[in-house]
């Protein structure tokens, strides 16, 4: 039985549902729940809410309180935080212990768009070393005495002439991160070309009192056992490759468990699960926005499936849940999971330049707070 434990929570399997804005809601965290229950008989992993910026939590923005929505069921409850401002991050994680709100915080200085590095925050901030460490310090303060582990997840760097990662991930250990996370790309790869795991394998090398979880072209769940085989990894952080596959956890599960793979679902059961999906959104959004939300999914699920142009653009303008059972009643039921729809999914892009503040390169241990960044909002 391969299991993971961080801080205070026991996982059953060492899987971890990496936050993407926009995506990993309530709705599909539940999704990706019943469906590892349905397929492989029980929840193992961690599934993290979609990322939430510390100063509009603070702030009690309505908008992002909703974001922090979880289903009555869901345990352990995880939140991502970006974060900027060690001040601020006391009070985000103090006002997430203090109300109840989660049983896991997790901090995402991996971010990579250029809006938010442009200011010095996300995939930058771990450039300056001392502002890092009082932030994680922070948050290990605010949630000190409690049950509530704090994570960090990072890239290897801004690029190649400036890694990172030892670094962070040292620092974090010792300022009392009960675990670390490593997307192994560059801020400069965004996330494209391939992951290089052998940076996760130096990392687990130079930080051996916490667990050490990669992440990076996790896409099946022979890369999740290939992963920790090569790099001795603790346990995998799944983004990217679960969009259209929320069933993909009880795959990883049974694989790094030792068990039977499930077979994968065929396009009956694929329109089945996208129905419930779109069922889970409209709780949680309303009718409206929820089947808006539905939309971007669509190409996702069907990757690979014999459904014809007309009925994949109907489908992604699909508006009431009614029209929906419509569309789906017309795919075949019974076309099996094509070998197309394996592989890389979801966003890619091309490097390039980090985009950052003047002179963010000069003083590795400049500690000020980047100005601005502390209102950006995007995933990582």
């Amino acid at each position: 039985m391969t299991s993971l434990s961080i801080g205070s929570l026991r996982l059953a399997s060492p899987v971890v549902l990496a936050p993407m804005a926009g995506i990993t809601n309530v709705a599909f965290r539940t999704l990706c729940r019943e469906l590892e229950l349905e397929r492989v008989g029980s929840v193992s992993g961690l599934y993290v809410c979609e990322m939430v910026t510390a100063r509009a939590l603070v702030e009690r923005q309505p908008a992002t309180l909703h974001m922090t929505t979880f289903g009555p069921t869901e345990t352990p409850r995880s939140l991502q935080l970006y974060t900027v401002d060690p001040a601020t991050t006391y009070d985000a994680a103090r006002m997430i212990v203090d109300e109840n709100m989660a049983d896991h915080i997790d901090m995402n200085f991996g971010c990579p768009v250029p809006k938010v590095t442009r200011k010095g925050g996300g995939a930058a901030l771990p450039y300056k070393r001392e502002l890092f460490r009082r932030i994680v310090a922070a948050a290990v303060k605010a949630t000190e005495g409690t049950a509530v582990p704090v994570t960090v997840k990072f890239r290897i760097g801004i690029d190649d002439a400036h890694h990172t990662h030892l670094d962070a991930g040292r620092i974090a250990a010792e300022e009392g991160a009960a675990a670390v996370a490593l997307h192994a790309r560059t801020a400069a790869q965004r996330y494209s070309g391939e992951a290089d795991w052998k940076e996760i394998a130096r990392l687990k090398e130079h930080v051996t009192n916490v667990p050490v979880l990669g992440n990076g072209d996790i896409f099946d769940a022979y890369d999740a056992v290939r992963m920790m085989a090569e790099t001795g990894c603790d346990g995998v952080v799944v983004g990217r490759g679960c969009l259209g596959r929320p069933w993909l956890f009880g795959e990883l599960s049974a694989a790094l468990n030792d068990r039977p793979i499930p077979t994968p679902p065929t396009l009956g059961e694929v329109a089945a699960i996208m129905r419930r999906h779109a069922e889970l959104l409209a709780d949680h959004h309303g009718p409206d926005k929820g089947l808006r939300e539905l939309r971007k999914h669509i190409s996702w699920y069907l990757r690979g499936f014999p459904a014809g142009s007309q009925l994949r653009v109907s489908l992604a303008l699909v508006s009431t849940l009614d029209e929906l059972d419509e569309l789906l009643a017309e795919l075949d039921p019974n076309v099996p999971f094509p070998k197309d729809a394996e592989g890389p999914r979801g966003r890619q892009g091309s490097p390039g330049k980090v985009a950052l503040p003047d002179g963010w390169l000069d003083d590795p241990q400049d500690c000020r707070v980047p100005v601005g960044a502390d209102v950006m909002h995007s995933g990582g």
